[in-house]
């Protein structure tokens, strides 16, 4: 029986803001700024194509200026309750117990924590005492995808075994209030919390088969995105030409992977793309839509949810499992991250 993505289940903080809401805090935020940098920010706000995030820092407390050690807390608590939450979800979806997962796949690059949240889901679920964990730490927003491509393999390997990805980001927890960085600023509009997790197994059920996964690397581009981590957290690297240097390799990351596979673009029914923020999705949306293809659901989980990291992708993905999807249709993961790197995952409804 061939190994297939079987449920994703996620969880959400209890608390949201509006984009709306988010505008008066910026105004107290940058009150000391110069007003044409005082506009920009607000202008980053009001036009990000957010119209809600959950978040586990309330807007007050970020203004209040939490320290590093804080925040990392909140990082902390809520990654191992919240991760609690999907795992048990996602598992009620599978139809599976704890002691059924035979490796554990957690995903996070917002926060510290050692040992990482899946030692903690282990003995809070009573999990196999001989589970294989695989804790990925510092590949950003790929590495939903990325864990996606690891399950594949280890599956491949291992047949009849079982995967649970954990993606888990707050990216609120890395919003610095003393950074006035157009970058702080830009992270601060489009991140939002939220967690995630994906089951992989056998079924017989009609879910999509993982065909192939491949990573594509841009050498001499690490200072693309990432993070420098200062006295006061994390500090958000992204670079202004992302959306740019995506596009001039884009026809590279797309067409070979598919060809190596015997497929073209006009093969794939079903697009399940990172949204990373407005210019990135609208230069891809360019791109697909000339193609005859749309990203409609990666637009809709940006604007309900914002970007969280690793974990937005599996909300895209959720959508997808949710619906009526036909037996033979092709569906494309694609992601994008620090390193500067491209991940891509081909499935087929099976």
């Amino acid at each position: 029986m061939q190994s297939k993505i079987i449920a994703t289940a996620t969880a959400l903080p209890a608390q949201s803001i509006t984009q709306e809401e988010s505008l008066a805090y910026v105004d107290l935020w940058v009150n000391e700024l110069p007003e044409r940098e005082r506009k920009k920010a607000q202008r980053i706000f009001k036009y990000a194509e957010v119209d809600r995030r959950y978040i586990v820092r309330n807007a007050a407390s970020m203004l209040a200026g939490e320290t590093f050690e804080e925040r990392n807390q909140i990082y902390m608590e809520q990654a191992i309750a919240l991760g609690e939450k999907a795992l048990t979800d996602a598992l009620k979806l599978a139809n599976l117990q704890p002691e059924d997962i035979d490796f554990i796949i957690s995903t996070s690059c917002t926060g510290f924590m050692i040992p990482s949240v899946d030692a903690y889901l282990i003995n809070r679920l009573k999990m196999r005492k001989d589970i294989v964990r695989l804790p990925v730490t510092e590949m950003g927003c790929a590495a939903g995808t990325s864990a996606l491509i690891y399950a594949h393999n280890l599956l491949k390997a291992n047949p009849g075994k079982r995967v649970a990805i954990l993606a888990a980001e707050f990216p609120s927890c890395a919003v610095v209030r003393e950074d006035f960085s157009m970058t702080n600023i830009v992270c601060a509009a489009i991140f939002g919390d939220g967690v995630a997790c994906t089951i992989l197994g056998p079924t017989d059920e009609l879910r999509p088969v993982i065909l192939d996964g491949e990573m594509y690397h841009f050498f001499d581009a690490i200072d693309m995105m990432g993070y420098d981590v200062k006295n006061t957290g994390f500090q958000m690297v992204l670079h202004p030409q992302v959306p740019e240097r995506i596009e001039a390799h884009f026809d590279d990351i797309l067409f070979p992977f598919l060809e190596k596979n015997n497929l073209t673009i006009e093969d794939i029914q079903h697009l399940i793309f990172h949204p990373g923020g407005k210019k990135i999705v609208r230069m891809v949306e360019g791109l697909l839509g000339n193609m005859g293809k749309n990203i409609d659901d990666t637009k809709a989980v940006l604007r309900e949810f914002g970007n969280m990291s690793s974990a937005t992708v599996l909300y895209v993905l959720e959508r997808f499992l949710r619906k009526e999807i036909s037996a033979g249709e092709y569906g494309l993961m694609l992601s994008f991250g620090p390193g500067f790197s491209a991940q891509r995952v081909l499935l087929q409804w099976r």
